[in-house]
């Protein structure tokens, strides 16, 4: 019976804004100004990569809002690449949300929940004698463990609480974001006010470096921003639970990517006014401190640092939340067409795909275990990227193979704006295979172990309905 359930559409286009927004707005907004700082050494730089990464998600989301309105269903990129491209392809990339996208990023957005839990009540050591341990040299799966055991604990309580249905996991990311907006509020008007903030240094050019800005600094910075942009796309996995989805995901994602970079030249734009570049690359450096936490401390105090804490819990909580509740919806719709697990394709009583949100759960907290925030979210982008241009290329492709269908939504700025999106992702992937080459090689090799995963899933379903044919003929 479980298997007959249909997913319920309750989803309106408030609701659906605020998973666009929930899926975005995480750790990046907190802690990527640092990173970039450290790349870039010079504040206005950094701005112009936060709007520069802006404009090119917003590029890609009119691109996703065009296919979406024309395709809409659950899974997602997953559904759109089945008539864009083939089954395989769809494929790949929903397993890649599963190895490396989605699932990593519910694990970096978890781990610095924990991060930020532990500077406010320190946590207990846990298995330091077994901190060193690594394998291959590149993953330390016992280092900073008590942290990793939080972020694991938060990851399985959320999973609980979307296996309750939908409707109860966005609600939840509704209350969240608005104690997140009103928290980002707080700190633009007092930190822009503060004694300390000057203002002007947001918007200097001159660099703290001798060395000159080049074209691969700057798209290693906007890898930092990109994280921070990450999950516009993810509504998209909700198709089948939004009402009038055809129209209400194209608004939804414009709305809502529209809204995130306001809010990120806003608050980005303080944190430059108050600290210099040469100190928030001393936090980059320092690599267990948050550049939002070293901002409002320094016009508010350990009061400020306990706020800036409570707030990244928040927005930690609510962002794992709407990713978690988003991306299990790919692997069920893979379920039900053979090629994923089989048991991820049935619903419980709530009607939410409970199995699915299971399996998510399980390699998400294996993640957790594996990496640091920045090598996962450099993978992650790495990956995602790829998807990107993939669904971009669609829009020229749907239209040619498409012409006369339907459109709620047109992408403005065609073809130039979709060019743009391709060639941009074609230049971010070669970029971060030079620049971050361990990060691409992990991101890919996870890609790739779809291939051999492919033909296991499709030979499974082919044996599965060959055995129920064989069963009909002898009832």
């Amino acid at each position: 019976m479980g298997k007959q359930r249909e997913l319920d559409r309750s989803l309106g286009l408030r609701l659906v804004i605020v998973v666009v927004i929930g899926n975005i707005i995480g750790s990046g907004v907190y802690k990527k100004v640092a990173p970039m700082a450290a790349e870039l050494h010079s504040a206005e730089w950094v701005l112009i990569c936060w709007l520069l990464a802006g404009v090119i998600s917003l590029f890609g989301a009119l691109c996703n809002a065009e296919v979406a309105g024309l395709l809409a269903d659950t899974g997602g990129e997953y559904t759109y690449y089945k008539k864009i491209y083939n089954r395989f392809f769809a494929f790949i990339y929903g397993w890649s949300l599963f190895t490396v996208i989605q699932t990593a990023a519910i694990s970096s957005l978890a781990y610095v929940f924990a991060q930020s839990l532990h500077s406010i009540v320190p946590l207990p050591p846990l298995l330091e004698g077994l901190s060193d341990f690594t394998i291959s040299g590149i993953f330390y799966p016992f280092a900073d463990f008590n942290i990793k055991l939080v972020a694991i604990v938060l990851i399985v309580l959320l999973t609980w609480v979307n296996m309750k249905g939908v409707r109860t996991g966005a609600w939840l990311s509704t209350a969240i974001l608005l104690l997140v907006f009103t928290g980002i509020g707080i700190i633009v008007l007092f930190g822009l006010s503060s004694d300390q903030s000057t203002i002007g240094e947001s918007f200097s050019l001159s660099s703290v470096s001798s060395s000159p800005v080049t074209f691969s600094a700057v798209f290693t910075a906007m890898l930092s921003a990109f994280w921070a942009y990450q999950g516009w796309a993810a509504i998209g996995f909700l198709g089948g639970e939004v009402k009038n989805a055809k129209q209400n995901i194209p608004r939804g994602i414009t709305i809502g990517v529209l809204t995130v970079i306001g809010i990120y030249l806003l608050v980005n734009m303080t944190y430059l006014s108050i600290l210099p570049i040469p100190v928030l690359e001393q936090i980059h450096a320092a690599g267990n401190k948050i550049a939002a936490v070293e901002v409002v401390k320094s016009f508010w105090g350990y009061g400020g640092t306990v706020f800036i804490s409570i707030l990244i819990l928040i927005t930690t909580f609510g962002c794992t939340n709407a990713t978690v509740l988003a991306s299990s919806r790919t692997y069920f719709a893979m379920a039900r067409e053979g090629l994923f697990f089989r048991k991820a394709a049935e619903l419980n009583q709530a009607q939410a795909p409970a199995n699915s949100l299971r399996f998510q759960s399980v390699w998400a907290c294996l993640l957790v275990l594996s990496g640091t925030f920045d090598q996962l979210t450099d993978m992650i982008i790495f990956a995602v990227f790829i998807f990107y241009g993939s669904t971009t290329l669609g829009v020229f492709i749907l239209r040619k193979k498409m012409p006369n269908a339907l459109r709620p939504y047109k992408v403005w700025g065609y073809p130039v704006v979709p060019a743009i999106m391709v060639l941009f992702c074609a230049a971010l992937f070669v970029n971060t295979i030079v620049v971050r080459p361990r990060e691409a090689a992990i991101g890919m090799a996870l890609i790739l172990t779809g291939i051999p995963m492919y033909w296991w899933f499709r030979r499974n379903h082919q044996k599965e309905t060959q055995a129920s044919s064989e069963k009909k003929v002898l009832h």
